[in-house]
């Protein structure tokens, strides 16, 4: 009986403790704008409206958005500078295509710091040549761990589009990142 009355304050110590861990270390959505307000023309190109432009971050991460040929796709740049080029316009879509305005960060707290884990952004193909007005949506995930940032999850638009990006994006670190034939 007296082992009982120890063992329940003990249980219950060990899973308020665990919960704590476990909501500390969820994951949450920040985002920023990747609208021409929000960001900067760092250069133009010789094609027709061919830009990049850096566009604001996480935790000192930044994001260049470049136009190039009527497709669109992001660079994710890492605060020491190295870039990450994630390459839409083969892992997503080769149609001509633009991105959302705005990019969702997944991100984890560590303390008082912010650690990114994941990226999500939109992006609209016209898939089909031959009904230009068509736009097909596609949330693309990327993961940002140490060693590697790239696209693993093409998600088409749908009504649970957001929840199962944000599902991939939670666990991407896992996962192998798409062959540029995955967007074909």
């Amino acid at each position: 009986m007296r082992a009982q009355r120890f063992l329940w304050p003990t249980l219950l110590t060990a899973l308020l403790a665990f919960t704590c861990s476990a909501v500390a270390a969820s994951s949450a959505s920040v985002y920023t704008l990747l609208t021409s307000h929000a960001c900067r023309t760092i250069s133009t190109s010789s094609e027709p409206g061919g830009s990049t432009q850096r566009c604001p971050g996480v935790a000192g991460y930044h994001l260049l958005v470049e136009d190039e040929d009527a497709r669109m796709s992001v660079t994710v740049v890492a605060p020491g500078g190295k870039q990450y080029p994630l390459e839409y316009w083969r892992v997503v879509t080769t149609a001509f295509s633009s991105v959302g305005e705005r990019a969702e960060w997944r991100v984890t707290r560590q303390g008082r710091r912010v650690v990114p884990l994941a990226l999500i952004v939109r992006v609209d193909a016209h898939d089909n040549p031959d009904k230009a007005e068509k736009v097909s949506s596609y949330l693309a995930v990327a993961k940002i761990t140490q060693q590697q940032i790239c696209v693993t999850d093409k998600i088409r638009s749908g009504p649970n589009a957001n929840e199962e990006a944000r599902r991939a994006a939670d666990v991407a670190s896992t996962k192998p990142c798409l062959a540029a034939s995955a967007g074909r």
